[in-house]
């Protein structure tokens, strides 16, 4: 986008990563999130969503000369929803406007009216006054004396009549002051943000006093918000964040809201490790040393580390290297084999650890291989958590994955910049294995539903239904969300790129089946998605984008 001139308060397009570009305004950033280094940009607050971020002015576009132009090009459901906002702001806007203009007319016409009406009694009062002077005159001495008694009452009385008379009227509800011109915010939002949340001001005072009202939240922060405001009191973090404790003890800590990219955190001055640059692994050691973070990193193919080094990180030899070098290491690798090996193989991660050694694992596995990590490790004296992740490469690159927790508690609140930098939200689920579990089912779901969507699609295609008019229909019903537009489009534009790679979902769907055999719990919906991945394996899909399961049903 060409770069164009923009001042505070103007409604722009704005363009971030690889999204569509997007309606919003530029607005004052909280105070305590500094300006990006380099290139001129401004803060832009989206409509539609509870997105802000740092735009490049050359990213931004003004809104009314390109309106028709992006309405053409972009058609999704959300997409509308977020310029029939702006539309709404505006309509709001020009309302305010024109009744704080017919509030100063009207005012101006009171006032007018009021001095008329003065100046009508001034004269009265003059002539009155008149009146009574001639009466005097006719009257005794007694009779003037007690007139002009009368007459001095009526003197004095008369300023205050005028005054009151001159004074203008109440005047109505003044207009409302700028707080209510700020954008719409989104339905969600508004549902999250009922009870103690919709007391929250946006950005919170640095200067109120800390309370410690919750003992689950500790000194830690996980929503975005908190990401740019780092300083932010525990009131306000009571109001951001919603706690929920479950019979089992685990504790969820869920964000209300979350932003486009990361402001500035305060990162850990401890030194960090990163085992594993894959599509998931590259864009969290990304964020992290964009937050500040101190990394080493090692990959199985030492080209991947490169451009790390070159943005700062540091170059571990082997696993156990970098282990023994840094404080808390996190890994993220394809499969339970790949996870075993990492830590059991030569110059793995046990050989690095000692007591205090902390060692997170990111990987999707099943319970068992990671609570058989997790037992080695303890037994060398080190701490070990599981943090497997929700998302995919563009969520990672962004740092806006959902990251699932067990295991040692005091790990998860050590890693918590770490998680800023890489997450919008974080849950810690308790005992290890319960992320594990929890992120198979996570994956179950997904999985499932990604075979449905092109079932559907190629059984609108063999009864010659278009798929783009399907695809329309189910982005103006319930099942709308942008996992099913992504999908739809790479299926409709033939482009099966790798952001959540075919083959490790097909090994979710696998391990959740085996999930639920163990609990003699029937999966035959995630049993029969399976069986259409393998198909889709068969011809060679593995390392395309799970959407390339489509594929599947056409040969």
């Amino acid at each position: 986008m060409a770069a164009v001139s923009l001042r505070l308060g103007d409604l722009v397009w704005g363009k971030l990563g690889r999204y569509p570009p997007w309606p919003g305004k530029i607005v004052n950033p909280p105070k305590d999130l500094k300006k990006p280094r380099g290139k001129k940009c401004f803060f832009v607050k989206f409509f539609g969503t509870e997105d802000h971020a740092w735009i490049k002015v050359e990213q931004l576009k003004p809104y009314h000369p390109h309106k028709e132009e992006m309405i053409k090009i972009n058609k999704g459901k959300r997409f509308q929803q977020a310029v029939d906002a702006v539309e709404e702001f505006l309509r709001k806007t020009k309302g305010k406007d024109q009744a704080s203009s017919h509030n100063s007319n009207e005012e101006k016409n009171r006032r007018n009216s009021s001095e008329e009406r003065g100046k009508q009694s001034a004269g009265e009062e003059k002539r009155n006054a008149s009146l009574s002077e001639g009466k005097l005159k006719k009257g005794t001495g007694e009779g003037k004396k007690r007139v002009s008694s009368v007459s001095s009452e009526r003197g004095s009385k008369s300023p205050l009549k005028r005054a009151q008379d001159q004074s203008p009227r109440k005047r109505g509800r003044p207009p409302k002051d700028e707080k209510d011109l700020t954008i719409p915010e989104s339905s969600t939002v508004k549902r999250v943000m009922t009870g103690t949340v919709a007391g929250f001001k946006w950005p919170p005072s640095v200067s109120e006093p800390v309370k410690d009202s919750d003992p689950h939240f500790h000194h830690f922060l996980l929503s975005q918000t908190e990401k740019m405001v780092p300083a932010v009191c525990y009131q306000a973090i009571t109001k951001k964040l919603k706690v929920c404790e479950e019979e089992t003890g685990s504790t969820s800590i869920q964000a209300a809201d979350s932003t486009a990219v990361n402001g500035s955190i305060t990162p850990t001055d401890k030194k960090i490790g990163f085992l594993g640059l894959g599509l998931m692994g590259s864009g969290i050691v990304s964020n992290l040393l964009k937050m500040g973070h101190t990394v080493t990193v090692w990959n199985r193919t030492a080209e991947k580390c490169d451009l790390f080094i070159q943005e700062g990180a540091r170059l571990g030899r082997t696993p156990a290297e970098v282990v023994s070098t840094c404080d808390i290491t996190f890994a993220c690798v394809s499969d339970p084999k790949a996870a075993k090996d990492l830590v059991l193989g030569p110059s793995g991660v046990l050989q690095g650890i000692r007591p205090g050694k902390c060692y997170v694992d990111m990987s999707t596995v099943d319970a068992d291989t990671v609570t058989e990590l997790a037992q080695v490790i303890v037994s060398r004296g080190g701490r070990f958590l599981e943090a497997p992740v929700s998302g995919n490469q563009q969520l990672s690159n962004d740092g806006m994955l959902v990251i699932l927790a067990a295991g040692d508690r005091g790990l998860y609140e050590d890693c918590s910049s770490c998680f800023q930098a890489m997450g919008k939200t974080s849950f810690f689920l308790g005992e290890v294995g319960n992320a594990a579990k929890m992120m198979l089912i996570v994956n179950m779901v997904q999985g499932s539903f990604m075979a449905t969507i092109a079932e559907g699609l190629t059984l609108a295609q063999v009864t010659g239904q278009s798929q783009q008019t399907l695809l329309d229909i189910l982005n103006q019903g319930q099942l709308a969300s942008i996992f099913l537009d992504q999908k739809c489009q790479n299926i409709l534009q033939g482009n099966f790129k790798p952001d959540f790679y075919l083959k490790y979902i097909q090994k979710d769907l696998r391990l959740a089946i085996a999930l639920g055999d163990s609990v003699n719990h029937p999966t035959p919906m995630a049993a029969a998605a399976n069986e259409v991945y393998k198909r889709a394996k068969a011809l060679d899909q593995s390392d395309n984008d799970m959407s390339a399961v489509y594929r599947a049903y056409i040969h």
